[in-house]
C-alpha cells in the first residue's frame, strides 16, 4: 500500500520508477533512500520514501530530519548547516517555516517506515534532507546519523483544476464542479470562481460549496461545486475557476459557458405529434378520393371519341344515297 502511495504522490508528475539505494552506517543499521532528486510542485506536497533495518540490541523509537545547505556526504546536524524541520518526539525546536508542515507517513516505528511528507510546498524547499534515527538501549537514548541524503526539488505549479460542467439548458438549473490539482493533507487551498463578462463581475443566483474528501490518512481532494440559473443571454461568457494555495501561490482553468434554447415540454411534443399524425392521415384519405374520382371519370372519356366516329360514318353513308348518279 506505501509503495502505491508513493508511486502517486512522488513519482506521478514525471512517470519516473522509484530507485531505492540503501545506505549503511554500522552494523544491520541501514536506511533506504530514494536514489536521484525527487521533483514535486509549489503548493502541492512530496513524500519522501524511506525505511530502515537495524539489529535486535537497539530498538528505534524515532526519527529527526534535517534540511541541509548542501548535498556533501558531511553530517549537517553537528556541522551547523542544516535546520531541524522535524522531531517525532519534540516539536520545540523545528524551524518554525517547517512547523506542522511535516508529518510521518506512517506513525508507527514498528513498520521501520521513516517516510515523510511535506506539505504547502514551496521552492525554498528544494536542497537536501537528512536522517538521523533515535534509538534506546536499557534506557539510555542516542541516535545514527546517516550521511546520505535525499535530495527533493521544487519547481513552479503548473498543474491546473479540473473543470467539469453539465450540458446547459436555458432556464434550468447548472451545475460546475472544480477540483483543485494535487492530494494533500496540507492547507486548504482557497477556490473562487470568477464570471468574466463585460458589465458582470460575479454570477447572480449563484451558491457556492467547498469540500474535502479524505481519500487516506494523507491524501486529500478539493472541490467547489458553483450552481446558478442562467438565461441564453449570457451564452459564450467565460467562467474561471482559481484555486490559492499557501504563499499566494495559485492556478486558474477557464471555460465558456454554451447554453442551448429551452426546448418543447412533453405535453407540446405529444400534441405536435398527433396533430401532426391527424393532418398525414387527411391527406392520405383526400389522395386516395382523388384517384378513385379519376378512374370513374377516365372511361367515358375513352368512349365519347369513339361514339362520333360511329356517327361521322353513319352520316357518310346517308349522304352517298342521296347523292344523283350520273
Amino acid at each position: 500500500m506505501l509503495v502505491l502511495i508513493w508511486m502517486s504522490l512522488v513519482f506521478c508528475a514525471k512517470g519516473t520508477v522509484v530507485v531505492k539505494i540503501k545506505h549503511c552506517q554500522t552494523g544491520s543499521y541501514c536506511i533506504t533512500l530514494p536514489e536521484g532528486e525527487i521533483t514535486a510542485e509549489a503548493g502541492l506536497c512530496v513524500v519522501l520514501p524511506c525505511s530502515f533495518t537495524n539489529d535486535a540490541v537497539f530498538n528505534v523509537t524515532g526519527f529527526i530530519w534535517h534540511k541541509c545547505h548542501s548535498a556533501t556526504n558531511k553530517r549537517c546536524d553537528i556541522s551547523g548547516t542544516g535546520r531541524l524541520i522535524f522531531n517525532s518526539s519534540s516539536n520545540e525546536n523545528v524551524e518554525p517555516e517547517f512547523r506542522g508542515r511535516v508529518s510521518l507517513l506512517e506513525p508507527d516505528v514498528t513498520k521501520k517506515n521513516c517516510s515523510i511528507i511535506i506539505n504547502d510546498l514551496r521552492k525554498s524547499d528544494s536542497g537536501s534532507y537528512e536522517l538521523r534515527l533515535v534509538r534506546n538501549r536499557n534506557g539510555k537514548t542516542d541516535g545514527a546519523t546517516f550521511p546520505s541524503k535525499a535530495i527533493i526539488t521544487v519547481t513552479d505549479l503548473i498543474q491546473t483544476p479540473t473543470v467539469v460542467i453539465h450540458p446547459l439548458t436555458e432556464g434550468q438549473h447548472t451545475t460546475l464542479t472544480c477540483t483543485a490539482p494535487g492530494l494533500c493533507s496540507g492547507s486548504v487551498p482557497n477556490i473562487t470562481w470568477m464570471w468574466r463578462k463585460p458589465g458582470e463581475s460575479h454570477i447572480t443566483g449563484n451558491s457556492i460549496a467547498l469540500r474535502t474528501e479524505n481519500l487516506t490518512a494523507i491524501r486529500q481532494r478539493h472541490s467547489s461545486t458553483l450552481s446558478f440559473d442562467r438565461s441564453a443571454a449570457q451564452s459564450g461568457t467565460k467562467v474561471t475557476c482559481k484555486v490559492t494555495f499557501t504563499e499566494s501561490i495559485n492556478t486558474e482553468e477557464s471555460l465558456s459557458v454554451a447554453m442551448a434554447h429551452h426546448g418543447p415540454s412533453p405535453v407540446i411534443s405529444v400534441t405536435i405529434a398527433v396533430v401532426s399524425l391527424i393532418v398525414n392521415v387527411i391527406f392520405i384519405i383526400y389522395f386516395l378520393f382523388l384517384w378513385n374520382s379519376r378512374q370513374k371519370v377516365k372511361p367515358g372519356q375513352e368512349d365519347r371519341p369513339h361514339k362520333s366516329q360511329h356517327e361521322t360514318n353513319d352520316l357518310s353513308v346517308y349522304a352517298n344515297v342521296d347523292r344523283p348518279l350520273g
